[in-house]
């Protein structure tokens, strides 16, 4: 999959391609379904599938306190999108000026002058140009005005407790819920949590259960509780987006309260298999599987050991099922 950073590269492909657009933060079966239907309108006419974000997110220019926290990190959604079988991915910088075009003009100069597709394929909440002007309905009748087709693929749903519509936002509610099967179940796999490796406090290590200790990275941490999951140890952060060596382990996100109230944030992974060694600047990989418990303080050190062995039981149980 080819990747170009700006329209200007856009000469090295042929014009008449298959096109969507979208952020597809978590690349979610939602963005897969307009991936797949993407791919066979592009096989069919015998042309490549463009697929166009922008970096980083609108919000993040306009209203940062609002900003979304990141589903997918650049490596993995780079990975993700090869899978979905895009043949190229552009990334457009996101600046005031590209968000202040109204979405007439967004279609001319970003799709019609440079790309003239062929096709192009959004999801029914599908918004463009300022102030997310621009729907479908104005983009279907763009199309034709433009010789270019507009295919509208309908939002995916899941069976829950109740119907929900999948969606980056209710996928990022799920994992700050703590429910990180129903995230899973929203995303097509495992919700995956990159960082690097750091040295921890050795709590872990003097109640008997060592943990690999993960820098709180720039991407959304699931709510603090414990959970069943698989780890990927990995030489750079690429390589933990791309390899699945797939360690069982019991996840620990939150502060050491047993040991007092100044401890940070810890995003902790106890391994449930030996592991030799972990060398200092290997990167982790966290793939969250189920819920456990949630977090809270116990009377002594002894309780909170008791309360681990049950937890990596329930791990074991979890993931082996």
């Amino acid at each position: 999959m080819k990747i170009l950073q700006s329209i200007a590269e856009l000469g090295q492909l042929e014009k008449g391609c298959v096109l969507t657009i979208g952020n597809f933060d978590g690349l979610h079966i939602g963005h897969q379904e307009i991936l797949s239907t993407a791919k066979q309108l592009a096989a069919k006419h015998k042309t490549d599938l463009l697929v166009m974000t922008f970096d980083p997110h609108p919000a993040a220019v306009l209203h940062p306190e609002k900003s979304p926290d990141v589903l997918t990190p650049t490596p993995l959604k780079q990975q993700l999108l090869a899978q979905s079988g895009s043949d190229c991915w552009l990334i457009i910088k996101t600046d005031k000026k590209v968000l202040s075009l109204s979405a007439p003009d967004f279609i001319q100069q970003f799709v019609v002058e440079p790309i003239a597709p062929v096709a192009m394929v959004e999801g029914e909440d599908f918004y463009f140009g300022s102030g997310r002007s621009g729907n479908i309905q104005l983009l279907q009748r763009l199309g034709p005005a433009n010789d270019f087709d507009v295919i509208v693929v309908s939002a995916k749903e899941i069976e829950l407790s109740q119907t929900v519509r999948v969606s980056s936002t209710m996928i990022r509610y799920m994992l700050t819920s703590g429910d990180v099967a129903d995230a899973a179940a929203a995303l097509g796999r495992a919700y995956k949590l990159i960082g690097k490796i750091i040295p921890g406090h050795g709590l872990g290590r003097k109640l008997g259960y060592p943990t690999l200790n993960m820098q709180i990275p720039d991407q959304l941490v699931p709510a603090e509780g414990v959970y069943a999951g698989f780890v990927t140890i990995a030489d750079s952060f690429d390589n933990a987006c791309t390899e699945n060596q797939n360690l069982p382990a019991a996840f620990s996100i939150g502060q050491a309260r047993t040991f007092g109230n100044q401890h940070p944030l810890l995003i902790e992974a106890h391994l449930l298999t030996e592991l030799e060694s972990v060398p200092e600047g290997k990167y982790m990989a966290m793939d969250f599987v189920n819920h456990i418990r949630r977090q809270h303080k116990f009377t002594s050190p002894d309780d909170l050991t008791a309360q681990i062995a049950k937890d990596c039981k329930i791990a074991k149980d979890t993931l082996r099922e």
